[in-house]
C-alpha cells in the first residue's frame, strides 16, 4: 500500500533505441558475460548505422577511455550500461569518436558517440551491441527481431 522496499519511479521516460539496427535478445550475443545477464537484464541491437544516441536523459556516468562503452545513470537512478560492439576493447578506441566525456548531462536523442561500423565489421569484430540495466531492473523485451530506428519507442518494458 505504502509502496516500502519497492523501486519508485520518479521519472517515466520512453526509453528509445541507441541506433537503428536489429532489435536482439541478451541470449543471442556472443559473449558469456552478457547473454547470461552476469551484468544484468537488458537487450541488444544489431547496429546498422554509425551515431549513437543517448536513449534517455541522464548523466554519463562511465565514458571507456576507449570509446567502446558509455554508462549513463538516469534521474529515477536506472543506470544502463551500452557497449558497443563484441571484442571492441581490442581495437584501442580505433573506430569510435566519442562526443561527451563523463559527468555530462545529456538528453534523450543527444549522440554520444560516433562508431565505424564498417571499420569494426573489418576488423572482424561483432557490432552487436547490448543496453544492459546494471541497477538491477529486469525488462520485457516486445520488438525482438524487428528492425528499428533511434526513434523507435516501446522495445521493452520493466516487469517486476
Amino acid at each position: 500500500m505504502f509502496g516500502f522496499g519497492k523501486k519508485k519511479s520518479t521519472v517515466n521516460q520512453k526509453f528509445l533505441s541507441i541506433g537503428a539496427g536489429k532489435v536482439v535478445s541478451l541470449e543471442q550475443v556472443p559473449d558469456q558475460v552478457f547473454s547470461q545477464k552476469m551484468m544484468g537484464d537488458g537487450f541488444a541491437v544489431e547496429l546498422s548505422e554509425n551515431n549513437i544516441y543517448a536513449p534517455v536523459d541522464g548523466e554519463v556516468t562511465l565514458v571507456f577511455p576507449t570509446g567502446h562503452a558509455y554508462g549513463l545513470t538516469t534521474a529515477d537512478g536506472k543506470e544502463i550500461l551500452i557497449h558497443l560492439g563484441i571484442d571492441t576493447v581490442e581495437l584501442n578506441g580505433d573506430g569510435f569518436s566519442p562526443k561527451v566525456k563523463q559527468g555530462d548531462k545529456v538528453k534523450q536523442g543527444d549522440i554520444l558517440t560516433v562508431m565505424d561500423i564498417e571499420f569494426i565489421k573489418e576488423k572482424g569484430k561483432p557490432t552487436i551491441s547490448p543496453v544492459i540495466f546494471t541497477s538491477g531492473e529486469k525488462i520485457e523485451l516486445l520488438k525482438e527481431g524487428e528492425t528499428v530506428t533511434a526513434q523507435t519507442e516501446d522495445i521493452f518494458k520493466f516487469v517486476d
